[in-house]
């Protein structure tokens, strides 16, 4: 975990290095995002059981809430909520995380107290503010099924159990990814994918220091850091501390872990608001001056504020359910 104080010497340490007006495409094995891969190598027939799982509502305990009601594909992965909305209308505490390219993350939920996806995939069943359901429950109603039995069984030696539902919903989420964006495919060599604007855009998102915690094939999720690391974004937003404000602590336990959250991907930020683990901010726009202010410890003018979202939006790939 990169702790507060080594993020200041990092980000400093961005600011020596000069941004250039322009980067050719044969640069692009030096840059620090790097491309989705185009293939997600997994078994179609589990993709198939994941992709129906991920939208059956008989997972939630009254058959209302399914995964796909929190994590809509067609808007992004999320749901476009400051709050995400549970089994008999209760209202959860944290904005949902797109699930698109949550594969590439170093863990999941915003307090990575999952380790992986197929791990994350055991923790909405269970919440009681989300599907509130359990195991037992799920299994029983999807075993009353014919065409869900036929498949695990075909799949699965031991067919309907907890384990094997999750490996499938994981099978598909791993198959959540968006490829071939513009800037994906500036890093491929095409030259002509990316304007001057675009360019100029990712060359400041650099030199500000946005990049020591958005990098990597994910452009975040591969670090943990602390919401307001220059500045007191808690006490200056207008709203209370939450429990859930409280980020990583609640799953370490330790001081050094208060307020610190897990990077977020900026893959579709451009077409995911509202913003931040609290959904505080709706506009990209401001949610960009916010991370300038509270992250990097600058006030970003407007013109660069403009061009830093005409990168972001060259961020955003392509996969059959998405609708950008």
């Amino acid at each position: 975990m990169v702790t507060s104080s080594k993020f200041k010497a990092v980000f400093w340490l961005l600011l020596l290095i000069p941004a250039v007006a322009t980067v050719s495409a044969a640069s692009v094995y030096e840059e620090p995002i790097r491309p989705i891969p185009r293939e997600h190598g997994q078994d179609p027939r589990k993709v198939s059981l994941g992709d129906m799982l991920f939208h059956d509502a008989r997972l939630s305990r009254d058959d209302s809430i399914s995964c796909a009601h929190c994590h809509k594909l067609g808007r992004g992965g999320t749901d476009g909520l400051s709050r995400s909305i549970g089994v008999s209308g209760a209202v959860g505490n944290i904005k949902a995380p797109t699930v698109y390219n949550s594969r590439f993350n170093l863990a999941q939920f915003w307090d990575g107290r999952a380790a992986n996806l197929h791990e994350q995939a055991g923790g909405p069943v269970n919440n009681p503010i989300e599907m509130a359901s359990n195991w037992e429950q799920v299994i029983s109603k999807l075993k009353r099924d014919q065409d869900y039995t036929r498949r695990f069984n075909e799949l699965y030696a031991d067919g309907i159990t907890e384990q094997n539902i999750r490996d499938a919903i994981t099978s598909f989420e791993h198959t959540l990814i968006t490829v071939d964006s513009p800037f994906d495919r500036w890093l491929r060599g095409d030259a002509n994918a990316l304007g001057e604007r675009e360019l100029e855009g990712y060359e400041l998102f650099k030199s500000y220091g946005c990049i020591s915690c958005h990098q990597g094939v994910n452009v975040g999720g591969n670090m943990f850091q602390r919401m307001g690391a220059l500045g007191d974004y808690f006490s200056e937003r207008g709203m209370a501390i939450t429990d859930t404000d409280r980020g990583r602590f609640n799953v370490t336990g330790r001081d050094e872990d208060l307020y610190f959250f897990k990077v977020p991907s900026l893959r579709l930020a451009a077409i995911n608001s509202p913003y931040f683990h609290d959904g505080s901010v709706q506009d990209l726009d401001e949610a960009v001056r916010v991370m300038g202010l509270y992250q990097l410890g600058r006030k970003i003018p407007d013109r660069h504020v403009a061009l830093i979202i005409d990168f972001l939006q060259s961020l955003v790939g392509n996969h059959p359910d998405l609708q950008p």
